[in-house]
């Protein structure tokens, strides 16, 4: 089973391999990741697609909605498969406003995985990831403290496996002195490559690196390169895009979000196309941002 999975599969630690096509479900929200769906049946349908497709590997969180988008996959999921794995993070929470708050106390991260528990009908979480920048990029500051009380938990047995998002190599190291770190989530794709070496550190030690925003977020990638290429492939830029990260390393996973049946069936086919050398390159040769 594992062998075909979507993107083919990534095994960073025992019991949690994960399709390296995953996906994510962050745009099941309303307008601004807040509120309801649009349209929930479709929100529902994309979701038990996602599985019927193969998808092992769904990131989420309560902050997302808030608490809306963790419903709907237990809505439309639970009883979850036993070979599911959903990834979660903590880190932040809602204002009214819709604005994105830290919330980096260790008693509140604590308070956060339980609510996560809760609202996804769980009785133990398999990866949290320690949310420490935010979505524009990695913060500095030390995680001790806060990846400690992850810690506290996963030996409490509510939590299998910890990750961390918005990272930088120096957090990475100070987290894997207090504890195994299995995956990291960063901002990565084909036009903003700042964590080239975090990448490559991560295939070298086995863990598991979602790239977020991997066709660009909130600013979709654009590039004359990258649309010569896709027509020549008789693919569309985007699944270029995303067969570009699964081939930049052995350890890349993929969480592509979307709230449309249609575009997650276009991104998850893009597992299946190989990229030649002569793509590679061109790709390769691309600007990256500042």
């Amino acid at each position: 089973m594992s062998e075909n999975l979507p993107g083919g599969a990534l095994t960073p630690a025992d019991g949690l391999t994960l399709s390296r096509m995953g996906y994510g479900a962050m745009q099941l929200a309303g307008p601004g990741v807040f509120g309801p769906p649009r349209d929930r049946k479709q929100a529902l349908a994309v979701l038990r697609e996602a599985v019927d497709l193969g998808v092992r590997h769904i990131d989420t969180s309560d902050f997302y909605g808030p608490v809306v988008v963790n419903d709907l996959i237990r809505e439309a999921l639970f009883p979850y498969p036993e070979d599911l794995h959903l990834v979660t993070k903590v880190g932040a929470r809602r204002g009214a406003d819709r604005s994105w708050i830290p919330a980096l106390e260790p008693d509140d991260l604590k308070a956060q995985v339980r609510e996560n528990l809760e609202h996804l009908g769980l009785d133990v979480l398999d990866v949290v990831n320690l949310r420490v920048g935010m979505a524009e990029g990695a913060g500095d500051a030390p995680l001790g403290a806060q990846f400690a009380a992850l810690a506290e938990l996963r030996q409490e047995g509510l939590i299998r496996h910890l990750g961390l998002s918005n990272v930088t190599l120096a957090q990475l190291t100070e987290a894997q002195a207090i504890a195994p770190v299995v995956t990291v989530q960063n901002l990565y794709n084909l036009a903003n490559r700042q964590d080239d070496a975090l990448v490559d550190r991560c295939a070298e030690e086995n863990i598991a690196f979602a790239a977020f925003f991997p066709l660009g977020g909130f600013t979709p990638l654009q590039s004359d390169t990258l649309d010569g290429v896709a027509a020549r492939l008789g693919a569309s830029p985007q699944q270029v895009a995303l067969a570009w990260l699964l081939q930049r390393s052995p350890t890349t996973v993929l969480i592509p979000g979307t709230s449309s049946v249609a575009h997650l069936r276009e991104n998850m086919a893009a597992a299946d196309l190989k990229l030649p050398a002569d793509a590679i390159a061109e790709l390769d040769a691309l600007a990256p941002s500042a």
